[in-house]
């Protein structure tokens, strides 16, 4: 019992406002239903093949590309609140817009305008959480947010799935309608944005860099860079998730493959809140870069496990599990990771950097895997993913020991939750 609640003790000590972008995270989640449904709207709605449903998708990608770019810049210059509240009510209007037509074009449009403003806010959103905790909390703090995101969407895929027939319009309307209690949530209750003071001696790689450009940066640590691109190789894989995975469904199901992948979806949802303050705890004295390569493992296994045995409807579940716990593993080490090692002055250029090479990779990939679906089938494109998962592994082995040696600080310490202080439990 006291293993137990240490679980979740592990989240005290940590900053209001930390806690106020949890509860925010949790709300926008829970109306975040069309993104997991996109590729059954476009394919079961629409009539789209895979490859044109890849170039839809690439296409709206794009768009996402100067967003993520000015995101980050606008983190790095701008109050990072009231980035994410203007970027959040943008999207507000887009949603109950698209909820207040009928479904074509023009209303996925408005969709994808929607994804475009939150992907600006994307940079201003993980760089104040880095600078609201200190270095040593950060695993913590990040967990804590991923965690929130995911308690969101239990229900959010499901809830779509059953709305997908018939009352797709709902689901543009709960979307809208959780970003603006989010925001108000936000827009209230954050008042002081003040970055907290980071005494500890790993903080030395965070130095403020503020007379050098993002290219200056990035040349001065070329660690970063190949991080970079395995986990964009990673995120690229990942996110068949929401292509592949709905097109099979589909094929194989037929009208039953939107409520199965709901459900699914759900399933990824339900074990990240379990698992996830599980796994944080439990594996606390592993590195950021170790924990990493575990979860591309496990995304990889679960892939293979949904491909040898496609059709039977429970293995999709074991499969979802493996690459359930894959992603969390990986998920709660990237930001940390990043935000340890990059002047504290370009966190949310890199970020925004970051979002348009992930976007550039994942277009490419999803392009190339609709192709070899049309063309050679299902097996040819998951063969394609797991090829990329492996060669995302591969760098990020090069990258381990070359990091431990350019970074030591960051290997020597051991990663421990923070005791709530008197400094902590008061702010």
């Amino acid at each position: 019992m006291r293993w137990f609640t240490s679980l979740f003790s592990q989240y005290k000590g940590l900053r209001k406002e930390i806690y106020i972008l949890f509860f925010g995270r949790v709300v926008t989640s829970f109306g975040s239903m069309i993104w997991p449904m996109l590729t059954m709207i476009l394919s079961r709605k629409m009539g789209l093949s895979a490859t044109m449903i890849a170039v839809v998708t690439v296409g709206a990608g794009a768009l996402m590309l100067p967003a993520n770019l000015l995101g980050g810049r606008l983190a790095d210059r701008r109050d990072k609140k009231m980035t994410i509240v203007y970027c959040d009510t943008a999207s507000i209007v887009c949603l109950l817009a698209a909820a207040a037509l009928p479904l074509s074009y023009f209303t996925l449009g408005l969709f994808a305008a929607a994804g475009v403003c939150q992907s600006m806010e994307y940079p201003s959103y993980n760089a104040l959480i880095a600078d609201l905790t200190k270095t040593r909390d950060r695993d913590r703090a990040y967990s804590l947010q991923y965690l929130g995101g995911n308690l969101g969407l239990v229900l959010s895929p499901t809830i779509g799935g059953l709305l997908f027939e018939n009352y797709l319009w709902l689901a543009f309307l709960i979307g809208g309608v959780s970003i603006a209690v989010s925001t108000l949530l936000i827009f209230f209750k954050i008042k002081d944005v003040t970055p907290e003071p980071d005494d500890g001696q790993e903080a030395v790689y965070q130095q403020g860099k503020e007379e050098q450009s993002l290219t200056r940066v990035l040349r001065e640590n070329p660690l970063i860079v190949l991080f970079l691109v395995s986990m964009s190789l990673y995120f690229a894989a990942y996110g068949m998730y929401t292509y592949l995975l709905p097109l099979d469904m589909g094929r194989v199901h037929g009208d039953n493959g939107a409520v199965i992948y709901g459900t699914v979806s759900s399933l990824n949802c339900i074990v990240v809140v379990l698992f996830t303050p599980v796994i944080t705890r439990l594996f606390r004295k592993l590195f950021d870069p170790q924990r990493i390569l575990i979860g591309q493992a496990l995304v990889a296994v679960g892939y293979a496990v949904f491909l040898l045995l496609l059709g039977s409807v429970p293995v999709y579940y074991l499969a979802m599990l493996l690459f359930t716990w894959g992603e969390i593993f990986s998920t709660i080490a990237e930001e940390p990771y990043l935000t340890a090692r990059v002047p504290a002055t370009h966190r949310g250029r890199i970020n925004g950097f970051f979002a348009v090479v992930n976007a550039v990779l994942q277009g490419g990939v999803e392009l190339l895997a609709g192709r070899l679906y049309d063309a050679a089938g299902s097996a040819a494109a998951w063969t394609l993913v797991l090829g990329v998962l492996g060669l995302s592994a591969a760098v990020m082995l090069v990258l381990l020991p070359r990091d431990k040696k350019t970074y030591p600080l960051l290997w020597t310490r051991q990663p421990e939750p923070a005791k709530p202080g008197p400094e902590t439990s008061e702010q």
